[in-house]
């Protein structure tokens, strides 16, 4: 039989090199931030939502948020941007070119 017969078969898989993305979502920002506070990826880390190694944070729009915060993150999902600015607060992306 041939050699590559015998061989195993194996695929490409880009899971090495894929972006590993931290979510947090818009109702836990409600939860553990209080008016006026900036959230980032330190004190997301320092709240004990951010945990293990990430390159990226990613802000979802699941919830209601009633508090203006000063959110600062990679990326966000348009409800999440949505629900930010309609309780007053700010959105700052980083890494934006």
């Amino acid at each position: 039989m041939p050699l590559f017969r015998r061989m195993a078969k194996r695929g490409f898989n880009n899971k090495a090199f894929a972006d590993v993305v931290a979510i947090v979502n818009v109702a836990t920002l409600e939860e553990l931030f209080e008016k006026g506070d900036t959230v980032d990826q330190q004190a997301l880390q320092a709240k004990g939502l951010a945990k293990g190694r990430f390159d990226l944070l990613k802000i979802l729009g699941q919830g209601d948020l009633s508090k203006s915060l000063t959110v600062v993150a990679d990326r966000f999902s348009k409800s999440a941007v949505e629900k930010i600015e309609a309780a007053g607060g700010t959105v700052q992306v980083v890494g934006a070119e």
